[in-house]
């Protein structure tokens, strides 16, 4: 009797285990994905991209994100020997086919360590800001 009662303590705490470790897997691969919500995905940039706005999105750009994204948005900004995660590049396809709606959206929310720029930018600039990345293709 006292050896099925062992074997099945250790049974259950391996499942316990195992359990745990597929949670914390999968745990830990949604938060390497930043996924904007349907709504943002859906929300068309109002800014017609142009030379005029493309260039007051690189001013901001220059201010507000450089320092981390990068002159060319390639993630290689000055500051990220301070960053705890890297920054985002840029240039990557996967970033270049998201929506208008869904850079804005996270630019305007930001995720650590990227701070939400909806207080600093107003919303005309963060819609420069993305016509300004569209630009930044490799």
């Amino acid at each position: 009797m006292k050896i099925e009662c062992n074997q099945k303590i250790t049974l259950q705490l391996a499942l316990i285990s195992i359990s745990i470790t597929i949670c914390s897997f999968s745990f830990l691969q949604q938060g390497n994905e930043w996924n904007a919500p349907e709504v943002a995905k859906k929300n068309a940039n109002p800014v017609q991209s142009n030379e005029v706005s493309i260039v007051a999105g690189k001013k901001v750009y220059v201010k507000e994100c450089l320092s981390c994204h990068g002159k060319k948005g390639k993630g290689d900004g000055p500051s990220i020997a301070t960053l705890e995660k890297s920054p985002g590049d840029l240039t990557l396809q996967k970033v270049q086919l998201q929506t208008d709606g869904e850079l804005f959206w996270k630019t305007s929310e930001g995720r650590k360590p990227m701070p939400s720029t909806k207080k600093a930018l107003t919303e005309e600039q963060r819609w420069q800001v993305v016509n300004y990345v569209r630009t930044l293709k490799k």
